[in-house]
């Protein structure tokens, strides 16, 4: 009897799966909070060295180069075969696919690097910008556009990565990405150089980072090889028959959450620009600090969706959808409330942007509740077969935020072009999006509802309750606004915790913390992967 063939290395290793969640999770966490930390930092320092009229313009151009990216035609699909072929242990179906998008993505990052330079070279036809700003802003939209057409071939490498479930190396790659970016920002601009000098700096230690990604790829699939030989049409139509909704999705999403600032600067100028500038990165910070669970998600609600697990996609949506609210409830409660002294502490009471991003501040704090509570409804609806309504709803939603904020910006201001972001967002989560999912598992409306959206919703009343109490005793530090939330958070947590879940409901959720930390078995008879070996062949 002949021995079975034995699986390779970098198969998938089905011992603690939770701990490959959690490592995932918390290593991505790290980054995000290095990034927020970074961003609440550099944000004054460089306004304040820079001024509103040359960070604005920086703002504004990176907002623009943001939107090429959606031409990367969906990464999640990439993802999703990478992870589905892995599962096969199927090495030259990955090795074909990575090869054929490699490939395709390189034509991509050369089309998109004309339309930025097109874009470039006609700045001041498209914004309101003086001569010496556009000249500026030609610069640095070629010097970005650099790193934006890179990332469409290199990011076929940190697909690999994420199919193969280790996510976390990168997550390490990024963390110091953004620290050396950081201290090379502060060098530049201490030693006196302009914009340009410090756009090209920063830049240039981004890009670096695309070798460290490639790197890893190689070490969690050593056979991983790139090749011309290797493409496939056949392979490229059958990514692009589920990215091309990914993709919309993505447009979608940009249209709803990266379009304003395009917006702001046509209509009002790269001033106004700045002035929007700290609400946007504080409400999009907290987004990607409570909304990391739901991707993680995904890959869980395909093998749930395609096994016909019915039971378990419904405590998906319930479970998920109350700990993404009850993650993202008190920080946005939190900011609608201390919105003042928020602002004042980061920016300082004399900062001309304070009064104006205050009001912005409150209306897109109720935005990414919403954003980020919908996320589960969202993620169950991609994984489960109907991800084309997704598209379609978050496509619909997008343009009726651009018509709304074109249309309400000159009458209200950046007030307008807020609720022009809110309201479709909130109607699509509403009417949508949350009662489908509900169809979708079986359960109605109400029950989702009542056990999902209320137990996170109602402890929040009680502690921004406290909030509002001690708001005019809030001191306008960042230290005082921390201490009135991390009270509050704490209010929070005890009537969530204690009141508005079940005993058995506590009980589980202690059960799954437990086998986080629980020592992960070895596979046995599994070889060391000779990572050094691949990368100095350089396949």
């Amino acid at each position: 009897m002949s021995e079975a063939t034995p699986r390779p290395a970098w198969a998938p290793d089905h011992h603690g799966a939770l701990q490959t969640i959690a490592r995932n999770v918390s290593t991505r966490y790290l980054s995000i909070i290095a990034d927020m930390a970074i961003g609440l930092s550099l944000l004054p320092f460089n306004l304040a060295y820079l001024g509103k009229s040359d960070y604005g313009l920086w703002v504004l151009l990176g907002s623009l180069t943001m939107h090429m990216s959606a031409f990367e035609l969906g990464t999640n699909a990439l993802v999703k075969f990478m992870a589905q072929y892995r599962a096969q242990t199927n090495a030259r179906a990955i090795n074909e696919i990575a090869s054929t998008v490699f490939i395709t993505f390189t034509a991509v990052a050369l089309i998109a690097y004309a339309l930025l330079m097109g874009a470039a070279f006609n700045l001041e036809h498209l914004f309101e910008l003086t001569a010496d700003q556009a000249v500026v802003g030609q610069w640095i939209l070629m010097i970005i556009g650099l790193h934006v057409a890179l990332n469409f071939p290199f990011g076929v490498y940190g697909a690999v990565t994420g199919g193969f479930q280790r996510y976390d190396i990168n997550n390490l790659v990024a963390i110091v990405t953004s620290v050396t970016a950081a201290a090379v920002n502060v060098a530049v601009v201490l030693a006196g150089y302009g914009l340009i000098h410090l756009v090209a700096a920063t830049t240039l230690v981004r890009m670096s980072a695309y070798l460290m990604y490639r790197i890893n790829a190689y070490r969690v699939f050593p056979e991983l090889r790139i090749s011309p030989r290797l493409f496939r049409m056949s392979r490229l139509k059958e990514v692009m028959g589920f990215s091309i909704y990914m993709t919309g999705i993505d447009w979608a999403n940009r249209l709803n959450y990266q379009l304003d600032e395009v917006v702001i600067g046509a209509f009002l100028g790269p001033a106004a620009v700045a002035v929007w500038a700290p609400a946007e990165r504080i409400v999009s910070g907290v987004q990607r600090l409570t909304n990391q669970v739901n991707g993680v998600l995904f890959p869980l609600i395909v093998d749930s969706d395609t096994t016909n697990q019915h039971t378990r996609l419904q405590q998906i949506l319930l479970e998920g959808t109350r700990l993404s609210l009850a993650m993202v409830i008190p920080m946005a409660a939190a900011i609608f409330v201390l919105a003042d002294p928020l602002i004042r502490a980061w920016l300082g009471s004399g900062a001309d942007a304070v009064a104006g991003a205050i009001p912005v501040l409150q209306i897109l704090s109720i935005a990414v509740a919403i954003r980020v509570g919908d996320a589960t409804s969202t993620t169950l609806l991609k994984g489960a077969g109907s991800h084309k309504l997704v598209a379609g709803v978050n496509l619909a939603a997008g343009l009726v935020n651009v018509a709304l904020s074109a249309l309400l910006i000159m009458p209200f201001g950046l007030i307008g072009v807020a609720y022009g972001t809110l309201i479709p967002i909130g109607c699509a989560a509403a009417f949508v999006l949350f009662p489908a999912a509900c169809r979708r598992v079986g359960v109605s409306v109400g029950h989702a509802f009542m056990h999902a959206v209320v137990p996170a919703v109602w402890p929040a009343v009680a502690a921004g309750g406290v909030l509002v109490l001690a708001r005019a005793h809030v001191p306008s530090t960042l230290w005082g606004v921390l201490l009135a939330s991390g009270s509050a958070a704490l209010v929070y947590l005890v009537l969530f915790i204690g009141v508005a879940i079940s005993p058995r409901e506590r009980t589980f959720y202690l059960e799954k913390a437990k086998q986080i930390f629980e020592r992960r078995p070895k596979a046995p008879g599994t070889p060391a992967a000779p990572v050094a070996s691949a990368v100095a062949r350089g396949q």
